[in-house]
């Protein structure tokens, strides 16, 4: 199976998760394609100032791969810095949260998958 770049959904989501400003989302996959094994598979744009606010994986776990940009990551709570290359592992029980740091976008992919 091929996905075109033009046929790929994008969504804006304002305040994603209680952060500031919009979020916007372009799913690589669908739910469906993840067949029952996860339910997103995203590159994630963050601009300048914006972010996903803090929140725990109860069912699930989540790992960002940072493609360009340098943002600020809750891991369980302690903030770090973190920039391009760098993967960010959520494991189930945890939480996190992550914030545009600079003026540039922060682009990511996003996996969800059940744990």
């Amino acid at each position: 199976m091929i996905i075109k770049s033009n046929g790929l959904k994008t969504e804006i989501r304002e305040h994603m998760r209680g952060g500031d400003g919009s979020v916007k989302i372009t799913h690589l996959v669908t739910e469906d394609e993840l067949y029952g094994k996860g339910r997103l598979f995203a590159q994630i744009t963050l601009g300048a100032g914006c972010g996903i606010g803090y929140h725990t994986h109860d069912a699930d776990s989540e790992i960002f791969h940072i493609i360009s940009g340098n943002a600020l990551y809750s891991d369980n709570g302690t903030e770090k810095a973190v920039g391009a290359g760098d993967v960010l592992v959520c494991p189930k029980g945890t939480g996190h949260s992550i914030k545009n740091a600079g003026s540039d976008d922060v682009i990511l992919t996003a996996l969800i998958v059940y744990a």
